[in-house]
């Protein structure tokens, strides 16, 4: 093994003392070795510079997505497909804590040799990345009535600058953390829980900013997208994804204050940023109630829409709905993956988006003119987007065998092979029929309007390959169940996915093939997994079930 550099020593020096700051005899060992202490808190972490380098330091991976574009697509080439059949586990960390009926949704950051992952039931920690070892954990004291959060107890991770962690909280709070001990320097509430409140989705740092959503658009809530101040948490701008009575957008809704403010339109999944552009692009979920439309008729905006944010203020610059009316509970809580492509000989700014309508979209990340729309399962819901850029809908759900309320795909994250010019996607093929009922409102409980009725006999996944610049399926790897598992690829031509039998994989990326597997044991959930370099050696990491495990090739 390489010697350790001299800032992989002070950051482990670093969090080892943070594991002892609760100790009794840390008084005495600050007195002994204060020189030692004052090396320690001297590395400042990175800074919006950094984050935005992306990919550029393969030992990192400081955001969600490993950078800004959502691409999740590592230059790291040592694992290819020639070797990638001798990738074997070096260490498990166990967390101890699971979310029932879901998974491990997780992305860990890394930097300089340290893991900081979160888990379910908002437990965090602080992970040596050379051996799994723990070097803090974090649990939060969460009260007893949640309301969303009870029902989908995960978290996707943090958000991170300078030794800032920031994570949000199923009470529905943001938290600011010292990464060097887990300490909490600030705690800000971002909406009342007992509503139907929850906050499940990893932050988006910015320059000068921590942007997060909000879950639980399945109460009576109104959705929103913050701006917070790192330093001190104080809110610096709101985005409302449901309008006000006559703000743009509520003329498609009924003319009835109490309909708009609990529309619904939760955003808990993050989003992408443009710098050149200075604007962030964030996904919104269902209108409230999610099967009963009678009550708001129009199109409900800004529900199901890909909204497009100024990263200064928050002001609208434009908005796609994918699913007007929505019926089915379609949330558009995707990861929205930007790219400059030739488009029809031009070069084009786009966003794309693999929908849980069933829809492949690319957009104008300028301006959002439609570009592409084409489906990517069976669905039946739809088979074309007219010349307006809206769906022509064939069936509601109320026919029968529609994609079910999970979707075509979900919040799972894609990824982009820029030089094949590939989106890479979790597919669900399943059959539902929809049965709306009228809900009864009463705050901090579920409305979502209907019951659902699945066919289990109709149901698989796969991993899909479409072309972007016409969304066709270039190859196919099929799952026996519908599946959560994210997607990461790699500039080595692979692809890693995983599905609902615990199944990590590696594929060709342009065949197809699958060149290697390893059973976790647990079901892979809402991740996806990273990559990072590690004193020369490349290693893949996955969560699962209630374990994070890392790959590497054998060390020669």
């Amino acid at each position: 093994m390489k010697p350790e550099t001299q800032m992989t020593q002070k950051r482990k020096l670093q969090l080892i003392l943070g594991e002892m700051f609760n100790m009794p005899f840390f008084a005495a060992f600050l007195f002994i070795f204060p020189a030692m202490v004052a090396v320690a808190q001297d590395d400042s972490g990175p800074n919006y510079g950094d984050i935005l380098q992306g990919f550029s330091d393969p030992s990192r991976w400081l955001t969600y997505s490993g950078d800004y574009s959502g691409k999740r697509h590592s230059p790291l080439t040592q694992i290819n497909t020639e070797n990638v059949a001798s990738l074997r586990p070096v260490w498990t960390f166990q967390t101890g804590t699971t979310t029932r009926g879901r998974g491990f949704e997780t992305t860990p950051l890394v930097d300089d040799g340290v893991l900081y992952v979160t888990g379910s039931n908002n437990y965090a920690w602080a992970i040596d990345a050379r051996t799994g070892r723990r070097f803090w954990q974090y649990r939060r004291n969460l009260p007893e009535d949640l309301t969303y959060g009870a029902s989908a107890p995960v978290n996707r991770g943090f958000g991170m600058l300078g030794n800032s962690l920031f994570m949000v909280t199923l009470d529905a709070h943001l938290l600011a953390f010292d990464r060097r001990n887990g300490d909490i320097l600030w705690d800000v509430e971002l909406a009342d829980y007992r509503v139907g409140y929850a906050a499940t989705g990893a932050p988006l740092v910015i320059d000068g900013m921590v942007i997060t959503g909000v879950s639980g658009g399945e109460y009576a809530t109104r959705g929103f997208i913050d701006a917070y101040d790192p330093a001190t948490g104080e809110r610096l701008w709101r985005f409302n994804t449901i309008p006000g009575p006559g703000e743009p957008g509520s003329e498609t809704w009924p003319n009835d204050p109490e309909i708009l403010a609990r529309g619904g339109g939760g955003t808990w999944m993050n989003g992408s940023y443009d710098p050149e552009l200075n604007l962030i692009y964030w996904g919104v979920g269902n209108p409230n109630p999610d099967y009963y439309g009678d009550s708001r008729p129009g199109d409900n905006l800004y529900s199901n829409s890909l909204v497009a944010l100024n990263a200064d203020t928050g002001v609208l610059q434009w908005h796609y709905q994918f699913t007007p009316h929505d019926l089915n509970d379609w949330d558009s809580n995707h990861m929205p993956v930007l790219a400059d492509i030739e488009w029809q000989g031009q070069q084009r700014k786009v966003v794309m988006v693999g929908n849980r309508n069933g829809f492949f979209y690319v957009l104008d990340r300028v301006s959002g003119e439609f570009l592409l729309g084409k489906p990517f399962t069976g669905t039946t819901w739809a088979r074309e987007i007219g010349a307006d850029g809206r769906p022509i809908v064939l069936n509601d759900g109320s026919k029968g065998c529609v994609p079910d309320p999970w979707g075509s795909t979900n919040f799972m994250p894609p990824s982009f092979y820029p030089e094949l010019g590939l989106f890479y996607l979790t597919a669900r093929e399943t059959c539902a029929t929809f049965v709306p009922e009228e809900p009864s409102l009463v705050p901090g409980q579920a409305s979502f309007g209907g019951v659902i009725f699945i066919d289990p006999e109709q149901g698989s996944g796969a991993l899909r390959a479409l072309d972007v610049q016409t969304g066709e399926l270039r190859w196919e790897f099929t799952y026996p169940s519908p599946t959560f598992g994210g997607v990461l690829t790699t500039a080595a031509g692979l692809v890693f996915a995983g599905d609902h039998e615990g199944n990590f994989m590696a594929f060709d990326a342009v065949s197809g093939e699958n060149l290697w597997h390893y059973q976790t044991g647990s079901r892979i959930w809402g991740a996806g997994a990273i990559t990072h370099l590690l004193d020369g050696r490349q290693y893949v990491l996955i969560p699962s079930g209630t374990t994070l495990t890392a790959f590497a090739l054998p060390e020669r």
